[in-house]
């Protein structure tokens, strides 16, 4: 992982199923990250929920991703 790079976290299904159900959105409304993605932690699979927290002015922001080929 690269200093300049956002830290990438894989989900557990429970914490996955309890975002999705948080903000009432189902892995297909999700935006995609590509499972070749650099940036994911090992052992990611296709349909694996990764949360992307990047460091701003304001603090950090947080981004999810949905994993797919």
């Amino acid at each position: 992982m690269h200093i300049l790079q956002p830290k990438h976290i894989k989900l557990s299904e429970q914490e996955a199923t309890e975002l999705l159900t948080k903000l009432n959105v189902s892995k297909a409304q999700i935006p995609k990250i590509l499972s070749n993605d650099a940036a994911l932690p090992e052992g990611c699979i296709v349909g694996d929920v990764i949360k992307i927290e990047r460091k701003e002015e304001d603090g950090v922001v947080i981004y999810y991703r949905v994993v797919v080929q």
